[in-house]
């Protein structure tokens, strides 16, 4: 397991969040912390491929809602974090990871000595911004209750591509009780900019999910007896599209998965961005 929720405090302040990460003192997945506020996959890119990023974007939406693209060079996202002018994205997620040509060369707190005037970070939205909207419904969220990272996998589904840039889509995994699914799915829907409703599909071999058990990103999580396994594409597709194009010379920042950038905006205010 990566990390043990109970370590740590649990946070209601985006901001407060955010200080503890950039002071190093916050490293854990955010799921459960900040409930009710939107939260962001990351991916900083350099600029000659942001043109290409924005369009596999828009043409895979509900894995990529898209909800901000950085000038080049930015650190503070004011259009996500408007009242906090001390927000430094190259600061301010619990982890990061590092890539070039494809491969993690680097896991840190802080990526500061990465950036660069030509760096472009794009913020997408993150299922982690629905658990509170399940859990006011009185749908379980199995992750939050088992202390642990939501489960992630890769699957048999290619995304729409764009110029270099073609990945498979991810999806995240949250075990519901089968009698709660149609108003999981309906809760969900509602929320656009947070992946949106669960698939169709709750069969993983389906998807090409040969273990439940063994997950590609983050922790296996339980399924209770009468539970069924629920899949929503996941913001973790755009980090493999973002690694995709190997002979690229330029770093790529993301995220470390299940580790996001906490917005001070609202879940249900997203759906105006």
């Amino acid at each position: 397991k990566e990390y043990q929720m109970s370590d740590t405090t649990t946070f209601v302040e985006p901001r407060l969040l955010r200080r503890e990460a950039r002071a190093g003192n916050f490293a854990a997945p955010t799921s459960g912390h900040c409930a009710g506020f939107l939260q962001a996959n990351l991916v900083i890119l350099d600029q000659s491929l942001a043109d290409d990023f924005a369009e596999f974007c828009a043409r895979n939406p509900s894995a990529c809602p898209l909800l901000h693209r950085s000038a080049p060079g930015e650190r503070w996202p004011q259009a996500l974090c408007p009242l906090d002018p001390l927000t430094d994205v190259y600061t301010d997620v619990p982890r990061y990871r590092v890539y070039r040509h494809g491969s993690l060369v680097a896991e840190a707190t802080d990526v500061s000595s990465y950036h660069s005037s030509r760096m472009c970070a794009f913020y997408i939205g993150c299922s982690f911004g629905f658990e509170c909207a399940l859990l006011e419904s009185g749908v379980p969220v199995r992750n939050i209750e088992q202390q642990c990272n939501v489960s992630m996998y890769r699957t048999n589904i290619r995304c729409a591509p764009s110029g270099p840039i073609a990945t498979p889509l991810v999806v995240s995994m949250r075990p519901v009780p089968s009698a709660l699914v149609h108003l999981a799915r309906k809760i969900t829907a509602a929320l656009t900019q947070c992946h949106g409703a669960a698939l169709e599909c709750i069969d993983p071999a389906q998807l090409g999910i040969v273990d439940l058990g063994k997950p590609d990103f983050g922790d296996p999580v339980q399924l209770h007896e009468g539970d069924v396994p629920l899949f929503w594409p996941c913001g973790v597709t755009t980090t493999l599209a973002a690694i995709s194009v190997v002979d690229h010379p330029h770093v790529v920042i993301t995220h470390a998965p299940g580790h996001m950038f906490v917005t001070d905006l609202r879940s249900k205010e997203g759906e105006s961005l």
